[in-house]
């Protein structure tokens, strides 16, 4: 029976635990902060993998955001005043959700164009099929 357990549980202590991009070093030392770091970290895009947000990433310059947006928050700085410094030197870009404006409005309204195209292409592809089996008789 002991057998029986120990390879299972062998097994779970091989695997990796949950990687995440933040180095040891890196961590604030007031939970508080390093809570709001992550959050806000975790709306900022890896310019590196651009699919990542920089806390999940492990490129370079993701730890060197990571590590600005820790030196912000440590000086003072709001949530909103630490991501729009670092908003300023990268632009819009690097927010996993860029803001609704006039340049980005493409951006937000081309999955719901999209959507609406497709629903019109199956709307008259069924209306065709309907038409097409009413004029097939004996």
């Amino acid at each position: 029976m002991l057998r029986a357990l120990l390879l299972p549980g062998l097994l779970l202590l091989a695997l990796p635990g949950p990687l995440h991009g933040v180095e040891p070093d890196e961590i604030l030392a007031d939970p508080a902060m390093e809570a709001r770091a992550r959050d806000l970290g975790r709306e900022l895009r890896c310019l590196v993998c651009q699919n990542q947000s920089i806390e999940d990433s492990d490129a370079p310059l993701a730890r060197d955001l990571r590590v600005i947006l820790r030196r912000r928050i440590e000086a003072g700085d709001s949530d909103e005043a630490a991501v729009a410094w670092i908003v300023e030197r990268y632009g819009d870009y690097v927010l996993l959700k860029p803001p609704l404006r006039g340049d980005t409005a493409m951006l937000w309204g081309a999955p719901l164009v999209a959507l609406a195209a497709g629903a019109l292409v199956v709307a008259f592809a069924l209306r065709r099929n309907r038409h097409a089996g009413k004029g097939d008789g004996p």
